[in-house]
Parts: C-alpha cells; sequence; structure tokens
C-alpha cells in the first residue's frame, strides 16, 4: 500500500513526491582551483540529494513517484547498469513511497570481478528488497525498455498495478523537469550569493539532466553556457540526442522553442574507452578532487566529467578570471564496485 501520509504537489503542472534535499549547496572548491591554475570552480552538491547516498535521480524520481503515485502504481520498474545510481534511487524511492521495485540490470561495462557484480550499488539493491533481472549485453535502449514492459506484464499477471520508468527516446524524459526545477534554484542561489558564473559543466549521458538543466535555464531567460561531458556515447551522437530531449522538456513545459542547436555543447574528449571504463584522467580526475578538496567523485560520471573540465582549462576554453560551476550528480556507492580499477 502506498503511504498515505505522503503529500504529492503539482510542479510546472506535474505531480510530483517530495524525496531530495533541496536545495543542494554551492560550494567554492579553493584547493582544487589553485591546483587547476585557471578558473575559480564551484560545485552544486547534488550528492546531497539525500535519498539512499544521494544523487540527481532523486530529483528526477520526484516526477516519476508523483506520476506513479497519481495512477495508483503500486510496483516500480526500471533498468539501468549494473552499478546504476538511478536503479539504486529509485529501489529507495519506491521502498520510501510502500512500492515495490523491479530493476532490470544491463551487462553495459566488460567488468566480472566480484566487487563489481556484489559490492557498491548492488549491494544496497539487495539492502532494499529490489526483484533483480539481468539483461545481457548489445541490447540497446529500446530492447531494454521492450524488456521492461515484459516485466510489467508479469506483475500485471499477478494482480499488481507497475509503473514503467523507460529510458528510450521515445519516451518523455518525466525526470528532465527535476532539472530545470534544479536550474531554476542554481539561478536563485547564485544571486542570493552575488556569484555570476561563466558556465556549467555536468556529465552528459542518458540527457535528462543535460537537456533539463539547459531547458531551464533558458526558461529563466539565462544564457549561461553548459558544456556536457560525454559519458557514454560520441559527441555527434549526444549532440543529437540532447537536442531531441530538449525539444520534449519544452513540449512538457507548454513553451515555444527556448533553446537553439548552438546552446548545445557535448565534448567527448574524455569518453576514453566508453562508458564505465576507468582510465588514467578519470583516475586522475578523481584522485586530485578527492586529494584537494575531501569530496569524492563517482569513477563512471562525475570522474570523467571533472576529467572533461581539466581538460577543457587545459584547450583554453575556461581561462583565470572565470567561474565555472561543476554540477556532482553523486554516485559515490560505485566506487566500491570499482575499487579493483582504483587503487
Amino acid at each position: 500500500m502506498i503511504k498515505k501520509s505522503l503529500s504529492i504537489e503539482k510542479k510546472f503542472g506535474f505531480p510530483v513526491s517530495a524525496l531530495s534535499h533541496k536545495p543542494t549547496p554551492i560550494e567554492a572548491m579553493p584547493n582544487f582551483s589553485s591546483w587547476l591554475n585557471g578558473p575559480e570552480v564551484f560545485i552544486k552538491r547534488d550528492d546531497c540529494t539525500g535519498l539512499a547516498l544521494g544523487g540527481n535521480k532523486a530529483r528526477q524520481l520526484e516526477f516519476y513517484m508523483g506520476d506513479a503515485i497519481s495512477k495508483k502504481a503500486d510496483s516500480i520498474i526500471i533498468t539501468g547498469a549494473i552499478q546504476s545510481n538511478f536503479v539504486r534511487q529509485a529501489a529507495a524511492a519506491a521502498r520510501k513511497l510502500g512500492m515495490k521495485i523491479h530493476i532490470q540490470l544491463e551487462d553495459r561495462v566488460n567488468k566480472k570481478d566480484k566487487l563489481y557484480m556484489d559490492s557498491g550499488n548492488i549491494l544496497l539493491n539487495k539492502l532494499l528488497g529490489a526483484e533483480i533481472y539481468k539483461l545481457p549485453a548489445g541490447r540497446d535502449e529500446s530492447e531494454a525498455d521492450d524488456e521492461l514492459d515484459k516485466i510489467a506484464d508479469q506483475v500485471r499477471s499477478r494482480g499488481g498495478k507497475p509503473y514503467v520508468i523507460h529510458l528510450g527516446l521515445n519516451h518523455p524524459p518525466l525526470g528532465a523537469l527535476g532539472y530545470v526545477d534544479a536550474a531554476i534554484e542554481m539561478l536563485s542561489q547564485s544571486e542570493r550569493l552575488n556569484l555570476v558564473f561563466d558556465a556549467i559543466v555536468l556529465g552528459s549521458g542518458s540527457a535528462a539532466t543535460h537537456s533539463g538543466f539547459l531547458t531551464g535555464l533558458r526558461y529563466k531567460k539565462s544564457n549561461i553556457p553548459i558544456y556536457g561531458i560525454c559519458v557514454r556515447r560520441p559527441s555527434d551522437e549526444q549532440g543529437t540526442r540532447v537536442l531531441q530531449r530538449v525539444r520534449q522538456v519544452e513540449k512538457m513545459l507548454k513553451s515555444k522553442q527556448l533553446v537553439t542547436k548552438a546552446d548545445i555543447n557535448v565534448d567527448d574528449k574524455c569518453l576514453g574507452l566508453g562508458y564505465g571504463v576507468v582510465d588514467n584522467q578519470v583516475r586522475d580526475a578523481l584522485e586530485t578532487v578527492a586529494r584537494t578538496e575531501g569530496i569524492l567523485l563517482d569513477p563512471v560520471y562525475t570522474a570523467k566529467v571533472m576529467a572533461g573540465l581539466i581538460n577543457l582549462t587545459g584547450e583554453g576554453v575556461f581561462k583565470k578570471g572565470q567561474r565555472i560551476l561543476f554540477l556532482h550528480t553523486g554516485g559515490v556507492p560505485a566506487l566500491f564496485g570499482y575499487a579493483n580499477s582504483l587503487i
């Protein structure tokens, strides 16, 4: 049964279930900035959203779970990589709202060691009591979504009322609205703190966070550029994906076109060998931030994004005298699953 004590509100006309600690803080990174010898870097701590060790997916899940509750669902079905943060936070959100959780884990990364398969987010999924399904390597997003629908049919056959969180491009990215809201939150914070940012750097994977944040800025008439660092696809594919997601977000907002193609900056110079692969750039970025600021990044997303920020600074894109905001999207539990690649 869904907990009736948990209230649902409306945001941008959509039902929302409060799940996260907000606003998340914006902090200076003086030691890291000194090491970088370039722009002044600040960090928005969306690793501090609170839901099952935090992360950006909490903001997205507020919209998915609000929709699920409005449709009287009693179980959530979602897909993701074996060390997926989205899956882990979805499991926590479902349990918080008294729902069952079914998670499909995709074999996206060529890692089979025991830590990767049993620790980190996998351990947390099991603690949260998720029913786990496996999806072999080589499946694309549409195939993964099709498998979710098959799981949903099984749940219905047992009398359940499932809510499926699809991740493919043919489904509107409802969760991206969480980052429209985050952009508005950030603008309010920066005004209060008297901070003007010259650019924002974030990870660009599913593109829900990237498209939501970018659309949110333009929705509030802010022209701050966003640099999306590719974590899964090369820049040509990712740029097309971000634009498609942006148009879907604009449609959900019932807004005119807010974002131009020129607004979409994606950079794949630190993509390396692909999703979830730790290379020297990623490892160095992770260690540098830990040892200069005591802040832990994750090996799949934020360390790769920070490597991208460092590289863009080296290329002269970011310069002394500028202020850059880095979005920390969480993912720290994956550190334990990737221990063999980090030490």
